[in-house]
């Protein structure tokens, strides 16, 4: 290639520009000529004749997004558990569970139409697998209703290190004749009884205390005393969004696991558990879970789980009888003020 001639167009009026653009453009095609190949010396001319295999160059890979933190997974992916998790005894539930069982240190709610659907029978094992292990107490807060130590006994559970705690507000509302349906309508906010507006109310009267106040309190300091196995809270209809967030950081420090149960009518509103089941009704001894909040994509369709039986074979042809409906349900809605429509169950 050949260099430019000294007779270089006139680009510009002034002579020295015109001389230092020259000088540019020589120096940037020398650059681009290729120049004279270097002796080679004697001793490496056989090497170089030789033709050489590339070495592949092997880089570090990155590091997947989910080994980053355990708190990180993919939307398609169920979410690891950083803590331990307990095998629920059903395989099909714990295939879908994140980390393939019931999680401890967290907040797990359970909503129910009602109470009675089956369950006590959906945590009996893992209950029962904490008791055989690690010999400690259950708790439950404000069971619905006194629980049987024979049917307990039959599902394997130790009564003799069952532990359970009733409010002073709720034995009161017991007392008076309530039961659970009643105490949640007349609960404030709930939609039974409306919420009084705040320009009604004295400025010098101080707020009524929420009766479910104790049972949070109770439960709170519980979870952190650490000398629990697995706790139960069957707690009211509309809590704050603030004891809930208490409730779940208290379960943080505790080892097992922490079952609420609630209303399913809960399920629209948020809530700071990361896990959240809607159980209903399938049959005799059938139970319908859907997962519609977990760590990881949604549950499609929801599972039907066989749990143990508690009818005897006469009684369960009739409850599998066409037509059999609750006699509630036959009788008609309840007529009382703020009473709710009766679902049809199966009758045991």
């Amino acid at each position: 290639m050949a260099t430019p001639s000294a007779k270089t167009p006139d680009l510009f009026a002034d002579e020295t520009v015109n001389h230092a653009v020259s000088q540019t453009v020589s120096q940037a095609l020398a650059i681009v000529q290729p120049t004279a190949p270097a002796s080679i010396p004697p001793a490496l001319a056989g090497l170089a004749a030789q033709p050489s295999a590339a070495t592949p160059i092997t880089l570090p890979l990155a590091p997947s997004l989910e080994a980053l933190h355990p708190a990180l997974w993919r939307a398609h992916q169920l979410g690891r558990q950083a803590v331990s998790v307990l095998a629920s005894g059903f395989a099909a539930l714990d295939a879908q569970l994140p980390g393939g069982g019931w999680p401890a240190g967290t907040l797990t709610e359970l909503l129910l139409p009602h109470p009675g659907i089956g369950e006590l029978r959906l945590l009996a094992p893992v209950l029962r697998q904490l008791q055989q292990q690690q010999q400690r107490c259950l708790m439950w807060f404000d069971p619905p209703t006194t629980p049987c130590a024979w049917a307990l006994a039959s599902l394997g559970l130790d009564v003799q290190r069952l532990v359970v705690v009733h409010a002073a507000s709720v034995l009161a509302l017991a007392a008076a004749g309530q039961d659970t349906a009643e105490r949640a309508r007349n609960m404030p906010g709930t939609q039974g009884q409306p919420t009084r507006q705040k320009q009604h109310q004295p400025q010098n009267k101080p707020t009524a205390r929420s009766p479910a106040a104790d049972s949070l309190w109770a439960l709170e300091q519980a979870l952190k005393s650490g000398h629990l196995g697995a706790v139960l809270a069957w707690l009211p209809a509309r809590l704050p969004a603030d004891a809930l967030r208490r409730l779940q950081l208290a379960a943080q420090g505790h080892d097992g696991p922490v079952f609420l149960l609630r209303a399913d009518s809960e399920a629209r509103r948020a809530s700071a558990a990361p896990l959240r089941l809607l159980l209903a009704s399938a049959g005799p001894d059938l139970l319908q879970v859907h997962l519609f909040k977990r760590r990881g994509p949604p549950l499609a369709q929801p599972l039907v789980l066989s749990l143990p039986a508690v009818l005897s074979a006469p009684a369960l042809s009739r409850a599998l009888r066409p037509g059999r409906v609750d006699a509630a349900t036959a009788a008609g809605p309840s007529k009382s003020p703020g009473a709710q429509p009766v679902v049809p169950t199966w009758v045991s």
